[in-house]
């Protein structure tokens, strides 16, 4: 396994647990001189029960309660805002333990709540039709700050006023690029598809890459769905509007997902694919596209550009995007136009910013060789 750690970590001894997973409990607390079995208890007080205070979970002994106050601690990140759309979309700015925020969007609809979480301080990979990487990059986010989030959405459901569906869908794209922190991820997921913890089928939970190649092989293990940002049908188009991709070009990229599906009758993979005006919105490029992805148990999401500042493109007006979705569907692939939701809270797609101190400007700038795995 393989991470960008460009991590400060806190000068804190007491671990988090919300960032272990099971296995991580378990051993966390063999350490501790404890059975096992401790890990489930605690995980039902945190999860099930909601209880944050290691001092009222009264079937631990006393003596266990006062050890894990000195040695453990269940923090949640602090939120700075906490705003909502006219369309019912909610959007949290949440405060970490080095002063950077990150940003958090809950999207509820009448039968579901769909979370997108962020995985980065900013982000290094630069796609340049998003927002979140004009605010350039920090760190990795801990486990337990990935999990934190959920924590916070979910307590937030459980406490409004307004009939919200309970949390049913986690999608890893919020703030950066997951597989650029794969292990704090990985753990993550784990804790998000336990019955013990938020007990989500792993069809529910969706990561979302720009293409980070080497990890797939790895991230097919977890057995979670694959979203995959394309955005463009050519190595020339897509080397602008995803760097990443001079890399790791779309042959590559879609050979890797053409593994990811191998042998999985169920899996299906989702292609994200920003319109832009008079980029990759021809018909021209709507017929490739059905070429690329032949083989490929696919999905495709065309997602109208959401304007920022400074932004370099213009969405495709509706008609080309019909168009463009109209030779998908008839080539027999599922697509569906994105909606554009929380779009009047800057919480809709590639609009996330946070609040990030940016440490890719301040110290000497990365290139993708110095951070990512090598191809094989």
């Amino acid at each position: 396994m393989t991470s960008l750690d460009l991590t400060t970590q806190s000068e804190k001894t007491r671990q988090n647990l919300l960032g272990l997973d099971r296995q991580g409990l378990e051993e966390f607390f063999v350490n501790l001189g404890e059975k096992p079995f401790r890990a489930r208890q605690i995980m039902q007080w945190i999860y099930r029960h909601k209880q944050l205070d290691l001092s009222q979970m009264t079937n631990l002994g006393k003596g266990l309660r006062s050890r894990l106050q000195n040695e453990a601690e269940i923090c949640l990140p602090e939120i700075l805002l906490d705003k909502a759309s006219v369309d019912g979309t909610r959007k949290w700015v949440l405060k970490l333990f080095d002063g950077n925020g990150i940003e958090v969007v809950l999207i509820p609809t009448e039968n579901r709540s769909t979370l997108c979480i962020s995985s980065q301080v900013g982000c290094i990979l630069n796609c340049r039709f998003c927002s979140t990487a004009r605010q350039g990059f920090n760190r990795n986010l801990t486990t337990a700050e990935i999990i934190g989030q959920v924590m916070v959405a979910v307590q937030a459901i459980e406490e409004s006023d307004s009939i919200v569906a309970p949390l049913t869908n986690i999608v890893l794209m919020g703030m950066g690029e997951p597989l650029l922190n794969f292990d704090n991820v990985v753990r993550s997921l784990n804790v998000l598809t336990d019955d013990l913890a938020f007990g989500l089928s792993k069809r529910r939970v969706t990561l979302s890459t720009a293409g980070v190649v080497p990890m797939f092989d790895e991230l097919a293990k977890t057995g979670v769905s694959l979203a995959v940002s394309l955005h463009a049908v050519s190595d020339s188009v897509r080397d602008k509007l995803v760097p990443l991709n001079k890399k790791y070009p779309i042959r590559e990229l879609l050979a890797a997902c053409r593994r990811y599906v191998q042998g999985k009758k169920q899996r299906r993979i989702t292609f994200e694919y920003v319109m832009l005006d008079g980029v990759n919105d021809s018909l021209e490029d709507a017929r490739e596209l059905v070429r690329l992805l032949s083989g490929i148990p696919a999905k495709v999401n065309l997602i109208p550009f959401n304007p920022f500042p400074g932004a370099d493109y213009r969405c495709s007006d509706k008609d080309a995007i019909k168009r463009f979705g109209d030779v998908l569907m008839r080539a027999g692939f599922m697509t569906i136009v994105r909606s554009t939701r929380g779009e009047d809270i800057d919480a809709a797609c590639g609009q996330l910013v946070g609040q990030v101190i940016d440490r890719t400007r301040r110290q000497q700038r990365l290139k993708f060789s110095d951070v990512l795995p090598l191809s094989s």
